[in-house]
C-alpha cells in the first residue's frame, strides 16, 4: 500500500497500536487473549424484568398454543434461583401446572397434550416442598392429579416418569396416604413402578423406583396387596441374582415387606428360585442384606415349613448359611438376626437332621440328640 504520509512514519502504525483517547503511538501495545476486541460483559434480565416474564407466561398459558416452548422458558426462569421459585408460588404457578397436567385424563387427548404434561412436570419437579406447604400438597394429592402422574409411569417418557416418581417421593416424606392410591389406581400403578425397576438401561430409573415401592409398601398394607397382585414377588426375585449391593439391600427389603402378608409368602414359595436366590444372597453382599435374608427365611419357614420348603432351603444351601452365622461376629450374626437363625434351627432342625449333611455337632448345640 502506498503511503499517504511520507514525512511521518509514526503513522504507518496500525490504529489498534495508538491510545484511544490521546491517539499516541503506544510503547507498549498489547491485546487480551480472546483478540483485542473488548465489549461489555452480557447483560442479563433483572430480577424484576425477570418476574414481569415469569407474570406474563403464567397468564398466558391457559391461551397459548405453544404451552410446550412457554413451559420450557417457566422452567428455565424458575431454575435461575430461589427468589424466582417463591415468586412462582407464589404466582399460583403450581395451580396452573396442575390444570395443565390433568388434561392428559380427557379421552382422545393428543400428543400436544401429553408434551404439555411432561414439560408442566418438569417444572413442577423443580419445586420444593415440604410439610408445611399445604396448599401445594392439596393440589398435588387430589386424586386427578394422581391419577395423571400414575397415567404418565405407564405411558410418558423416561424423563416424564422419573419426574413423576421425583415428585412421588417428595409426597411420600411429606406423610402422603398411600392408601388412596392403591384404591384409585389399582394394580396398574404398580405394575408400572415394577417394569421401572425392571430397566436395564438407566440405574437411576431403576433406583427411584426401587426406593418409591419401599416408601409406599411400608406406609400402606393395602398397597402391599395390590404390588403382590400386580406380580411384585415373581419381579423381585428375577431381579435379585444380577442385582449390586445397594439395589439388593432394597430389592430383599421389598421381598421383606411383602412376605410379612400372607399372599406374599405364598407367592414366593409358589416360585422356584425364591428360596435360592435370597439364599445365595446372604452373607455375601452385607450385613444390611443378610439380616433382612434371614427374616425372609424365618417368615417363610414359620409360616410355610412343608417338606417341599425345608428340602430347599437344605439344598439351596440357607441351612448351611444359618449355621455358619451362628459363628459368625459382626452385624450380621448378632442380636434379633442370630436369635431368629437359632429360633430357625430348633424349629425345623429335626427334619434336617434326617439328611447326612446336617452338620452332627449341631444336632447336641440345639438339643436333638442323636438320630436313633
Amino acid at each position: 500500500m502506498e503511503n499517504t504520509n511520507p514525512g511521518n512514519p509514526s503513522l504507518d502504525f496500525p490504529q489498534d497500536f495508538r491510545c484511544p483517547i490521546s491517539m499516541e503511538l503506544m510503547k507498549d501495545p498489547v491485546t487480551i487473549s480472546t483478540g483485542a476486541d473488548h465489549q461489555n460483559p452480557i447483560s442479563r434480565p433483572t430480577p424484576s424484568a425477570q418476574h414481569d416474564e415469569l407474570v406474563a407466561i403464567l397468564n398466558k398459558m391457559d391461551f397459548t398454543p405453544f404451552k410446550v416452548s412457554s413451559l420450557r422458558k417457566l422452567r428455565l426462569i424458575v431454575e435461575t434461583g430461589d427468589v424466582m421459585m417463591e415468586d412462582f408460588k407464589k404466582s399460583g404457578g403450581v395451580e396452573i401446572l396442575v390444570k395443565i397436567i390433568v388434561q392428559i385424563l380427557v379421552e382422545n387427548f393428543d400428543f400436544a397434550t401429553l408434551r404439555a404434561c411432561e414439560e408442566a412436570l418438569g417444572v413442577l419437579q423443580q419445586v420444593p416442598f415440604s410439610d408445611d406447604d399445604e396448599l401445594i400438597l392439596e393440589r398435588l394429592m387430589k386424586p386427578d392429579c394422581m391419577k395423571s402422574m400414575a397415567l404418565i409411569l405407564q405411558r410418558g417418557s423416561s424423563e416424564a416418569r422419573l419426574c413423576a416418581i421425583s415428585i412421588f417421593q417428595k409426597m411420600s416424606k411429606a406423610d402422603y396416604q398411600w392408601n388412596y392410591v392403591a384404591q384409585d389406581q389399582g394394580i396398574d400403578f404398580f405394575k408400572s413402578l415394577l417394569e421401572m425397576a425392571s430397566d436395564g438401561i438407566c440405574s437411576k430409573t431403576i433406583s427411584c423406583a426401587l426406593e418409591l415401592l419401599i416408601q409406599i409398601l411400608e406406609a400402606s398394607k393395602k398397597s402391599r396387596l395390590k404390588a403382590i397382585e400386580a406380580g411384585a414377588i415373581c419381579t423381585l426375585i428375577e431381579l435379585l441374582p444380577d442385582s449390586n449391593r445397594s439395589r439388593c439391600e432394597k430389592i430383599l427389603q421389598l421381598i421383606k415387606l411383602l412376605c410379612e402378608c400372607a399372599d406374599g409368602r405364598l407367592a414366593f414359595i409358589e416360585h422356584g428360585l425364591g428360596i435360592a436366590a435370597v439364599s445365595k444372597k446372604m452373607m455375601n453382599v452385607s450385613n444390611g442384606a443378610t439380616r433382612i435374608g434371614v427374616k425372609i427365611l424365618w417368615l417363610i419357614s414359620s409360616f410355610h415349613p412343608t417338606e417341599r420348603v425345608l428340602e430347599e432351603m437344605l439344598v439351596c444351601g440357607a441351612v448351611k448359611k444359618l449355621v455358619a452365622l451362628l459363628n459368625v461376629g459382626g452385624g450380621g450374626g448378632q442380636g434379633t438376626t442370630k436369635d431368629r437363625v437359632v429360633k430357625i434351627l430348633k424349629l425345623h432342625g429335626g427334619s434336617w437332621r434326617r439328611y447326612p449333611c446336617f452338620p452332627g455337632e449341631l444336632k447336641n448345640y440345639l438339643g436333638l440328640g442323636n438320630d436313633s
